[in-house]
């Protein structure tokens, strides 16, 4: 799902989403509530209509926003009490608040109230995170007004095995719509982080969305979905477009560097987005050189349309059956981009 935070994804409209391919793609609770809020976008007819957006819209519950951006906040059983990071001023987000915030946005997909725990985090913190995410989360469906809406729980944890197997048992007795991983990409290694989503989603039932929250590098999302994640959001494919890098089936290319500057071929010689089929490297460099803003939407379409291609072809290759030899070949034109990149 691209991340478009404020009800925008960074640089492309809509149309050019849809013309993409894209199928839903993420809001930001906290952010629409602090700014235009939720009320006005709700007055205005909803934010499918307030974004025209007219596919599916998941919007997270604001729990990591109001852990990662508020510098004061004091956590209660109701909610949390916290400072606005535009302008400082006083607000509380609570389990009523969230479902409150998230029905008037009109998302398809909302996601329970969660508390966040910092990385790292003692034992007890951790545990009483999870309580409270539990506890949360029941009162989060008991908000819960408009049935077209499909509530997700967010399994937290920490580090801690038997923590995040006991979070995953008390949220799935709650019967939600789909489970999300949440606590992750919060400073942990790769390596921690890829033991804690195969824990996870062993207690996670198969017959219901898995979806892994703020993890986006290409090989992650294709370790995550042999571990059995089905979702997936991340700011990677739009923030690293406006700094000047770009995906490609043979790994990441900078196009500011020197090389680039008469190469007149595309991107990525195997893309078929509208970048590729119509620009050179050469011309993208130089845009982005110039700071020219073109080279911050066209660098966004060939990356989002990178992503949903890396997608469809793992949904393509589970359908057929050769998901191993799928992956397989994605780590295979990965490793010969950099010996490429080596020799020349």
């Amino acid at each position: 799902m691209p991340v478009g935070t404020q009800g925008s994804v960074k640089a492309v409209s809509s149309e050019d989403m849809e013309e993409m391919g894209i199928k839903i793609i993420l809001a930001n609770t906290y952010h629409l509530y602090l700014r235009p809020g939720h009320r006005i976008v709700e007055k205005l007819g909803g934010l499918h209509r307030f974004m025209n957006w007219d596919r599916p819209i998941l919007t997270d519950s604001g729990g990591f926003q109001v852990y990662s951006l508020s510098k004061l906040r004091t956590i209660s059983e109701e909610g949390v009490t916290f400072q606005s990071h535009l302008d400082g001023s006083p607000h509380f987000i609570g389990p009523k608040e969230a479902m409150v915030i998230q029905q008037a946005l009109g998302a398809d997909i909302i996601m329970s109230f969660d508390e966040c725990a910092p990385y790292p985090a003692d034992y007890e913190y951790v545990r009483n995170s999870v309580r409270l995410t539990s506890l949360w989360g029941r009162r989060c469906i008991d908000y819960k007004e408009r049935n077209h809406q499909a509530l997700f729980g967010i399994v937290q944890g920490g580090m801690y095995p038997d923590l995040r197997e006991l979070s995953a048992a008390e949220l799935t007795q709650m019967n939600f719509a789909g489970y999300a991983i949440g606590g992750l990409s919060v400073g942990e290694d790769r390596g921690i982080r890829q033991r804690v989503i195969k824990e996870t989603v062993e207690f996670l039932p198969t017959d219901k969305p898995v979806y892994l929250m703020g993890v986006g590098k290409p090989e992650d999302i294709i370790e995550a979905v042999a571990l059995g994640v089905d979702m997936f959001d991340c700011v990677l494919p739009t923030r690293n477009a406006r700094n000047g890098t770009l995906f490609t089936r043979n790994g990441q290319l900078s196009i500011k560097n020197a090389c680039h500057t008469d190469d007149d071929g595309p991107v990525d010689e195997n893309c078929h987005c509208y970048v590729c089929t119509h620009y050179s490297r050469a011309y993208l460099r130089h845009l982005f050189m110039a700071k020219e803003l073109l080279a911050y939407r066209l660098n966004t379409i060939h990356n989002l349309y990178y992503y949903d291609r890396l997608m469809e072809d793992i949904r393509r290759a589970i359908r057929e059956g050769r998901w191993d030899e799928h992956r397989q070949s994605f780590y295979a034109s990965q490793k010969q981009g950099i010996s490429d990149s080596l020799s020349g």
